[in-house]
């Protein structure tokens, strides 16, 4: 009887660690959409510059912009991956639960 229980609590107290962990990568996912958003702005107002300015620094801005929104989109990418993975272990942890 006393395993099952300590059992449980040890997956209880990995649930709560698992919905803070959730819950933190939530907020920094909400956060990186609106950098991403607005880094997309900047970088499609930059090369419409770099076409119409025809400059080599105009160029530079609008490659420097777009390796910005590279990053930016791979660390976006990278936050829903993880979350989905949380996400996951989380399930698999409560079907754990009781059993």
């Amino acid at each position: 009887m006393t395993t099952p229980n300590l059992n449980d609590r040890f997956v209880e107290r990995r649930l709560r660690r698992g919905t803070q962990t959730l819950r933190e990568l939530r907020d920094e996912l909400r956060i990186t959409s609106e950098q991403l958003a607005f880094v997309e702005s900047e970088a499609e107002e930059k090369e419409m510059r770099a076409m119409v300015a025809e400059t080599a620094d105009a160029a530079l801005e609008h490659h420097e912009a777009q390796r910005n929104l590279e990053a930016i989109q791979k660390y976006h990418r990278y936050l829903l991956a993880t979350i989905a993975d949380h996400e996951l272990r989380q399930d698999q942890l409560l079907d754990k639960l009781g059993n």
